[in-house]
Formats: structure tokens, C-alpha cells, sequence
């Protein structure tokens, strides 16, 4: 058993999750339709919600390189990030990936995605923020339940 304290245990990389989610949304749209119609809505909120999401992982990536930490879920955080969305997220990029995701499922014209979402939300509590929670607490103590006890996970 690793030390959590070390680095985390994350068990996918995160990006991955989504990107595999939206592969088997294009899939299954391909072989069983679920189409998702907006008219002439799509384009623009499709491409609206994905810009969202980059630009908020880009405020996120701010702070977490202002902090001089890493934002490999593989590698130990020297820092506790605090500041920029992290004041009110404790994981704000996985937020924003939700608005990419979202983007995207509008572009692709499928609720598919939508109904993979559950499972792309467990994933990513279980296999991948479980593990990054559990080398924070190890790695930082009172000041991350601190921070725990004051900032959401999700918003």
C-alpha cells in the first residue's frame, strides 16, 4: 500500500474519463440514435459552454502554477491551493471539464453523453478526487480539513 502522503493513488487520468465518455456517446449515437436537437441553438451554446470550460480550467491552472504546485494527479502538491476558483471549488478544473463535456454534447447532437454523466461522475469521485482528497489530508493535515470544512467539493 502506497503512502498517501506521498503522491495520490488517482487510478485514471482525469481528462481520460471524459474523453472515454464522449468516444462512447459518439459510439452509441452512431449505432443507436438518442439525438439531442437544439436547432440553431447548438452551435452556439455548444461552443459557448466549452468556452467556459477552458477558460475557467485556464483560472484554475493560474492559480495552481501561481502556487508553484503541480496539476498532475499523479505527482504530490507541494502547495495548498486556495486562492482564484478554488475559493469556491475544491475542484474546479473537474468542474470546468463538465462544462467541456456539455459543450461537446450539444456539438455531437446526442443525449448520449448526458446518460453517461452518472458514470462519468462516479468515476471520477471514486477512482480519481477520493485519492487526490486522500494525499491532500495526508500531505497537509488540519490546514486541508480546514480548507474542507469551509469549500464545497463541487460548488
Amino acid at each position: 500500500m502506497r503512502d498517501p502522503a506521498i503522491r495520490p493513488r488517482t487510478l485514471i487520468p482525469p481528462p481520460l474519463v471524459y474523453a472515454i465518455a464522449l468516444f462512447a456517446a459518439w459510439w452509441l449515437q452512431r449505432r443507436l440514435p438518442l439525438t439531442l436537437d437544439l436547432g440553431e441553438l447548438a452551435r452556439p451554446l455548444g461552443w459557448t459552454l466549452i468556452g467556459i470550460g477552458l477558460a475557467g480550467f485556464a483560472w484554475a491552472l493560474a492559480a495552481i502554477w501561481g502556487h508553484r504546485t503541480t496539476v498532475n494527479p499523479y505527482k504530490a502538491a507541494s502547495n495548498l491551493v486556495t486562492r482564484g476558483p478554488f475559493r469556491y471549488s475544491r475542484n474546479p478544473i473537474y468542474l470546468f471539464d463538465w462544462f467541456v463535456y456539455a459543450g461537446a454534447m450539444v456539438l455531437l447532437r446526442t443525449a448520449w453523453p448526458l446518460l453517461l454523466a452518472p458514470l462519468v461522475f462516479l468515476v471520477m469521485r471514486f477512482m480519481v478526487i477520493a485519492h487526490e482528497e486522500s494525499h491532500l489530508e495526508a500531505h497537509f493535515g488540519d490546514e486541508y480539513r480546514d480548507y474542507k470544512a469551509r469549500v464545497r467539493r463541487w460548488l
